[in-house]
Protein backbone atom coordinates (compact mmCIF):
# COMPACT_ATOMS: atom_id res chain seq x y z
CA UNK A 1 0.00 0.00 0.00
CA UNK A 2 1.61 3.52 -1.11
CA UNK A 3 0.74 6.02 1.45
CA UNK A 4 0.19 9.64 0.38
CA UNK A 5 0.09 12.54 2.27
CA UNK A 6 -0.53 10.21 5.55
CA UNK A 7 -3.57 8.46 4.06
CA UNK A 8 -3.64 5.26 2.37
CA UNK A 9 -3.52 5.57 -1.18
CA UNK A 10 -5.07 2.14 -1.69
CA UNK A 11 -6.96 -0.78 0.21
CA UNK A 12 -5.60 -3.33 -1.73
CA UNK A 13 -8.62 -3.60 -3.93
CA UNK A 14 -8.39 -2.57 -8.19
CA UNK A 15 -10.62 0.20 -9.17
CA UNK A 16 -11.68 -1.12 -12.14
CA UNK A 17 -12.87 -4.45 -11.54
CA UNK A 18 -16.21 -5.01 -9.45
CA UNK A 19 -16.84 -7.25 -6.03
CA UNK A 20 -17.81 -10.04 -9.13
CA UNK A 21 -14.33 -10.02 -10.96
CA UNK A 22 -16.00 -7.86 -13.97
CA UNK A 23 -14.19 -5.07 -15.55
CA UNK A 24 -16.32 -1.88 -15.15
CA UNK A 25 -15.52 1.98 -15.63
CA UNK A 26 -14.82 3.58 -12.24
CA UNK A 27 -17.75 6.10 -11.27
CA UNK A 28 -16.54 9.38 -11.06
CA UNK A 29 -19.59 11.47 -11.45
CA UNK A 30 -19.59 12.92 -8.02
CA UNK A 31 -16.05 13.41 -7.86
CA UNK A 32 -15.16 17.17 -7.92
CA UNK A 33 -12.81 18.56 -10.47
CA UNK A 34 -9.27 19.24 -9.18
CA UNK A 35 -6.19 20.01 -10.68
CA UNK A 36 -4.22 16.72 -11.38
CA UNK A 37 -0.42 16.33 -12.82
CA UNK A 38 1.16 12.89 -13.84
CA UNK A 39 4.76 12.53 -14.98
CA UNK A 40 6.35 9.66 -16.39
CA UNK A 41 9.80 8.90 -17.70
CA UNK A 42 11.22 6.39 -19.84
CA UNK A 43 14.73 5.82 -21.45
CA UNK A 44 15.39 4.40 -25.09
CA UNK A 45 19.09 2.62 -24.67
CA UNK A 46 20.94 1.86 -27.50
CA UNK A 47 24.70 1.59 -29.18
CA UNK A 48 23.96 3.27 -31.70
CA UNK A 49 24.76 7.30 -32.01
CA UNK A 50 21.55 8.95 -30.88
CA UNK A 51 23.39 12.27 -32.15
CA UNK A 52 23.57 10.81 -35.02
CA UNK A 53 19.79 10.00 -35.45
CA UNK A 54 18.48 11.00 -39.11
CA UNK A 55 15.96 13.55 -39.75
CA UNK A 56 12.45 12.31 -39.94
CA UNK A 57 11.77 10.90 -43.45
CA UNK A 58 8.64 11.45 -42.79
CA UNK A 59 7.83 14.79 -41.80
CA UNK A 60 11.32 16.18 -42.66
CA UNK A 61 11.91 17.44 -38.93
CA UNK A 62 14.10 16.33 -36.33
CA UNK A 63 13.83 12.79 -34.71
CA UNK A 64 13.81 14.31 -31.12
CA UNK A 65 10.88 17.24 -32.53
CA UNK A 66 8.88 13.82 -34.12
CA UNK A 67 8.89 12.41 -31.41
CA UNK A 68 7.48 14.91 -28.99
CA UNK A 69 4.98 15.62 -31.13
CA UNK A 70 3.48 11.94 -31.76
CA UNK A 71 3.95 11.82 -27.86
CA UNK A 72 1.96 14.52 -27.67
CA UNK A 73 -0.57 13.64 -29.75
CA UNK A 74 -0.79 10.21 -27.92
CA UNK A 75 -1.92 11.50 -24.90
CA UNK A 76 -5.12 12.85 -26.35
CA UNK A 77 -6.20 9.55 -27.75
CA UNK A 78 -6.13 7.08 -24.51
CA UNK A 79 -9.47 6.48 -24.35
CA UNK A 80 -9.28 4.81 -27.31
CA UNK A 81 -6.24 2.93 -26.70
CA UNK A 82 -6.92 1.58 -22.99
CA UNK A 83 -9.94 -0.03 -22.29
CA UNK A 84 -12.14 2.07 -19.21
CA UNK A 85 -10.42 5.27 -19.16
CA UNK A 86 -12.51 8.03 -19.64
CA UNK A 87 -12.21 10.47 -22.11
CA UNK A 88 -11.03 13.77 -20.72
CA UNK A 89 -10.37 17.26 -22.08
CA UNK A 90 -6.93 17.62 -21.33
CA UNK A 91 -5.21 21.32 -20.61
CA UNK A 92 -1.53 20.49 -21.00
CA UNK A 93 0.75 17.81 -22.62
CA UNK A 94 5.13 18.28 -22.35
CA UNK A 95 7.06 16.02 -23.80
CA UNK A 96 10.70 16.40 -23.41
CA UNK A 97 13.58 14.20 -25.33
CA UNK A 98 16.85 14.20 -24.09
CA UNK A 99 19.80 12.75 -25.78
CA UNK A 100 22.13 11.10 -23.75
CA UNK A 101 25.35 8.94 -24.26
CA UNK A 102 23.72 5.56 -24.31
CA UNK A 103 20.09 6.62 -26.34
CA UNK A 104 17.46 9.13 -25.27
CA UNK A 105 15.36 10.21 -21.89
CA UNK A 106 11.42 11.09 -22.24
CA UNK A 107 9.69 12.98 -19.12
CA UNK A 108 5.92 13.41 -20.28
CA UNK A 109 3.76 16.04 -18.24
CA UNK A 110 -0.43 15.87 -18.61
CA UNK A 111 -2.09 17.87 -16.53
CA UNK A 112 -6.09 18.31 -16.23
CA UNK A 113 -8.17 19.65 -14.23
CA UNK A 114 -11.26 17.28 -14.08
CA UNK A 115 -12.85 14.35 -11.86
CA UNK A 116 -10.43 11.76 -12.74
CA UNK A 117 -6.73 11.62 -12.76
CA UNK A 118 -4.45 11.89 -16.47
CA UNK A 119 -1.70 8.97 -15.21
CA UNK A 120 -2.39 7.10 -18.40
CA UNK A 121 -2.52 10.45 -20.63
CA UNK A 122 1.42 11.11 -19.01
CA UNK A 123 2.25 6.55 -19.39
CA UNK A 124 0.72 7.02 -22.86
CA UNK A 125 2.43 10.21 -24.35
CA UNK A 126 6.20 8.51 -22.90
CA UNK A 127 5.56 5.49 -23.98
CA UNK A 128 4.79 6.51 -27.75
CA UNK A 129 7.62 8.98 -27.94
CA UNK A 130 10.25 6.46 -26.82
CA UNK A 131 8.62 4.17 -29.62
CA UNK A 132 9.16 6.89 -32.07
CA UNK A 133 12.80 7.03 -31.19
CA UNK A 134 13.60 3.18 -30.93
CA UNK A 135 12.04 2.81 -34.42
CA UNK A 136 14.55 5.19 -35.24
CA UNK A 137 17.62 3.71 -33.88
CA UNK A 138 16.23 0.05 -34.24
CA UNK A 139 17.80 -0.82 -37.73
CA UNK A 140 21.11 0.40 -36.98
CA UNK A 141 20.49 -1.45 -33.16
CA UNK A 142 18.62 -4.51 -33.23
CA UNK A 143 19.25 -4.73 -29.61
CA UNK A 144 17.76 -1.20 -28.64
CA UNK A 145 15.38 -1.28 -25.48
CA UNK A 146 12.84 0.67 -24.36
CA UNK A 147 13.39 0.44 -20.32
CA UNK A 148 12.03 1.69 -17.26
CA UNK A 149 8.51 3.29 -18.32
CA UNK A 150 7.08 4.54 -14.70
CA UNK A 151 4.82 6.98 -13.10
CA UNK A 152 7.01 9.49 -11.36
CA UNK A 153 4.77 11.78 -9.62
CA UNK A 154 0.89 12.54 -9.51
CA UNK A 155 -1.42 15.08 -7.57
CA UNK A 156 -4.84 15.66 -7.08
CA UNK A 157 -7.84 14.53 -6.31
CA UNK A 158 -8.72 12.43 -3.12
CA UNK A 159 -5.36 10.43 -2.45
CA UNK A 160 -3.20 13.52 -2.65
CA UNK A 161 0.16 14.11 -3.99
CA UNK A 162 2.81 11.28 -4.68
CA UNK A 163 6.08 10.96 -5.94
CA UNK A 164 8.34 8.29 -6.63
CA UNK A 165 11.74 8.37 -4.98
CA UNK A 166 15.35 8.13 -6.90
CA UNK A 167 15.15 4.16 -5.67
CA UNK A 168 11.81 3.90 -7.16
CA UNK A 169 9.64 3.83 -4.10
CA UNK A 170 7.17 5.57 -3.62
CA UNK A 171 7.39 8.88 -1.45
CA UNK A 172 4.95 10.50 1.37
CA UNK A 173 4.62 14.07 0.13
CA UNK A 174 2.37 17.28 -0.21
CA UNK A 175 3.58 18.38 -3.27
CA UNK A 176 0.78 20.06 -5.57
CA UNK A 177 2.27 19.17 -8.79
CA UNK A 178 0.84 16.04 -8.66
CA UNK A 179 -2.32 13.97 -10.17
CA UNK A 180 -5.17 11.47 -8.80
CA UNK A 181 -5.19 7.96 -10.12
CA UNK A 182 -8.26 6.69 -12.08
CA UNK A 183 -10.08 5.02 -9.25
CA UNK A 184 -8.89 7.73 -6.44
Amino acid sequence: MAVTDGAEHSDGRLTHVDEHGKAHMVDITGKPPTLRIAEARCSVRTTADPAAAPADPWAGTDLVETARVAGILAAKKVPSLIPLCHSIRIDAVQVDVSVVADGFEVVAVAEVTERTGVEMEALTACATSALVLFQAVLDADPHASIEGLTLWRKSGGRSGSWRRNQTGGGNQGNDPRHSDTEGG
